[in-house]
């Protein structure tokens, strides 16, 4: 009963079909350990073996589909945010060995498809490969403060806001990543009008002025003789 209602609990922050799913066999392979300890503790340890095995050799595969992401380094994602403090990012912080990373990895790319212009772009950037990017930016890595996957809004290379929002105690205020809360928290539809207004006059280029006609040359008079 008592996994039960953590599951329950649990899947009530799943987004995906999938993150139900896993979260199920999760807690199952839970619920099993739990059983054969109790019934050998030989057998208890060979399971978790295995488990431990099979998690560290079958992960999840990463989405490879279509998106307006650019991804920065440790080098770049200052640089880039600087670069043109017109545009507006907004940039995921995540890692690979995450599940929450990976099932929200496929709505940030179709988000990028339908909001991206040269105004408002969209960016990644793997903490858990560029562990100072994490320090500056102050998003933690550590699976007990539940960061990851962390979003901020830059405007003018100036951090905006952030989701989840970070408690007193350092820990992640819990906070669904869907398609509809992304939009709604970080009014995409307001952004996407003003950067597309915007981009207009970036785009159609400063007019010429009109060109000056040039003077008539006058005609030499002859003196009368």
């Amino acid at each position: 009963m008592f996994l039960s209602a953590i599951v329950m609990m649990k899947n009530r922050r799943s987004i995906t079909v999938e993150q139900h799913i896993g979260n199920i066999f999760m807690f199952s392979k839970v619920a099993n350990a739990i059983l054969f300890f109790r019934l050998d503790i030989r057998m208890g340890l060979l399971y978790l073996t295995l488990c431990i095995v099979f998690l560290m050799t079958c992960k999840p595969p990463l989405y490879m589909g279509p998106e307006y992401i650019k991804y920065f380094s440790d080098k770049t994602i200052d640089e880039e945010l600087e670069r043109d403090k017109r545009v507006t990012w907004i940039v995921e912080f995540f890692a690979n060995w995450s599940s929450e990373c990976q099932s929200f990895a496929p709505i940030f790319a179709d988000l990028s498809l339908k909001y991206n212009c040269s105004g408002l772009q969209f960016g990644k950037v793997d903490v858990g490969r560029y562990t100072d990017v994490s320090t500056r930016y102050k998003v933690s890595t550590s699976p007990l403060t539940k960061q990851l996957p962390t979003l901020i809004l830059f405007q003018g290379g100036t951090e905006i806001m952030r989701r989840p929002q970070i408690d007193k105690k350092g820990r992640a205020v819990s906070w669904t990543f869907s398609e509809e809360n992304v939009i709604r928290e970080f009014n995409l539809n307001e952004l996407y009008q003003k950067a597309k207004k915007q981009s207009k006059p970036r785009e159609e280029g400063p007019e010429e002025p009109p060109a000056v006609p040039a003077a008539a040359p006058q005609e030499e008079t002859k003196k009368d003789k």
